[in-house]
């Protein structure tokens, strides 16, 4: 299989070196092109050809927004990865990009003096995402070349599902609780997933969104601004209180306990879980706890299987889980693990998922998957 193809687009020389120092240790992957600014990139992409971009957020003559917004015009399968940095404007921009049509981001190491550090952040964090990205562009690429009655490729991140063999009996309660997991793609789909909230919800929604600090609070902000519910980033013994949303905070796993009678989050420092912090199955594990089987979960895009492993206890216990269906997730590995496993009580369309928790808490009848992955 020939190399993924790589063009790195940033207006500093020192990370144009130090992202393409990684790229020519990791197996599978070659830059092909670099530029300084987005006008540059823009006269590359038709002659490197490149499978995946890296594009910086701030550079002069033509910045990271401006220029994703042409990508998206020009070549609109193109996958992008938003190279920020880990400040309120950084996350502000990218959080726009995202909203763009830009598919991932990573944030530029805050060492960048210390070069060995620097370089394996950027390895531990952009590497997995080229070879994710760039696999699937160079997939559109062949398809492109191949004319429109070639076969479409195998979706790299779908797999059939398996059905669970022995399922618990639901627990025919409503929910005292909603936990949300999401990774890839998640700020998209929180928009369209949060807003469609009514106000008289009535019992708390928590949401581990895999983000750094920073990020997280701005996502809430946005998330708030377009919400009839309140939604703001959860800060250590912040009562849990009904018809209010929370937004873990980056750099801490969210668990939920009870103190002195009060329903109360706290943010916990511990290591890493899944390769995450947060970590969505740390929130499970404390969910069931407080809430028992009535907790619904609902995992969302993302890359990778966290969220599978509370998710499944709390199925055991009897707990309600839905899980995003492929055709509308950025990534299918999260939800797609959880179908795969048969623990999905429901596998839907993102625009099905809000619906579905308003009639859950509400006590209508649970939705029932099909054989062919819907429901009745």
């Amino acid at each position: 299989m020939p190399p993924i193809r790589v063009l790195v687009v940033d207006d500093t020389v020192v990370v144009r070196r130090l992202v393409a120092d990684v790229i020519a240790g990791a197996e599978g992957i070659e830059v092909v092109g670099t530029a300084a600014h987005g006008q540059l990139a823009l006269d590359q992409i038709p002659v490197c050809k490149p499978d995946v971009v890296t594009l910086d957020v701030e550079m002069p003559v033509m910045d990271g927004l401006t220029t994703l917004a042409e990508i998206r015009k020009r070549w609109p399968k193109l996958p992008v990865i938003m190279f920020s940095t880990l400040t309120s404007r950084g996350a502000s921009a990218t959080l726009d990009a995202l909203a763009l049509g830009a598919n991932d981001y990573v944030t530029k190491p805050t060492a960048l003096r210390d070069r060995e550090a620097a370089l394996a952040a950027v390895r531990s964090s952009l590497v997995p995402l080229l070879k994710l990205w760039g696999r699937v562009g160079a997939a559109d690429a062949r398809r492109a070349a191949a004319g429109p009655t070639a076969a479409p490729a195998p979706d790299l991140t779908v797999l059939p599902a398996t059905p669970a063999q022995r399922r618990p009996e639901l627990d025919g309660r409503p929910p005292l609780g909603v936990v949300i997991g999401v990774s890839t793609g998640g700020p998209v789909a929180l928009s369209t997933v949060v807003p469609a909230l009514p106000v008289d919800l009535g019992v708390p929604v928590v949401i581990v969104q895999h983000m750094p600090p920073v990020f997280t609070k701005l996502l809430a902000e946005r998330l708030d601004a377009a919400s009839a519910l309140d939604v703001v980033e959860a800060a250590d013994l912040m009562p849990l209180t009904p018809g209010r949303v929370y937004i873990a905070a980056g750099g801490f796993h969210l668990t939920m306990t009870t103190v002195r009678g009060m329903q109360v989050l706290r943010l916990d420092d511990g290591p890493m879980e899944n390769s995450c912090k947060p970590a969505v199955d740390v929130t499970l594990r404390h969910a069931k706890a407080l809430w028992g089987p009535r907790t619904l979960t609902v995992i969302l895009t993302g890359m990778g299987s966290d969220g599978l492993a509370g998710a499944r206890d709390l199925r055991a216990a009897g707990g309600r889980v839905i899980a995003q269906d492929a055709e509308t997730s950025v990534v299918w590995g999260m939800p797609g693990a959880v179908a795969k496993a048969g623990v999905a009580d429901a596998v839907l369309p993102l625009a099905r998922i809000a619906p579905t928790i308003v009639d859950a808490v509400r006590g209508a009848r649970p939705a029932v998957p099909t054989a062919a992955g819907g429901i009745r």
